[in-house]
């Protein structure tokens, strides 16, 4: 299974660019695939094509009004293991002894 965490926004729209992010948001969210929104970016669980097609549609939904097109991802994969985006928290948080903030 593969994490994928990505920021995507237009560049040239201003200050504020919520209204594209939330475009990209719908398509991730109707997708089917695990996610976690966080303020600076959306982190994706699932297999490798699955979730780079989402990327994809989230590029493909915002080059049609947007010119200019920042995108970062970070890809963490890891054989054999599922729920991470729980896991990963939790796993530091029994470290720790306690809840975090997220």
């Amino acid at each position: 299974m593969v994490l994928l965490e990505f920021s995507m926004s237009p560049l040239g729209k201003g200050e504020s660019v919520s209204t594209y992010v939330s475009r990209s948001l719908d398509i991730i969210d109707k997708s089917g695939v695990a996610y976690r929104l966080n303020p600076m970016g959306t982190v994706l669980e699932g297999e490798w094509d699955e979730v780079l097609d989402v990327v994809k549609q989230c590029y493909e939904r915002m080059k049609e009004d947007c010119p200019r097109i920042s995108c970062v991802m970070k890809v963490d994969y890891r054989q054999g293991h599922t729920g991470r985006l729980e896991g990963k928290v939790a796993s530091v948080e029994k470290q720790l002894k306690r809840t975090l903030k997220t």
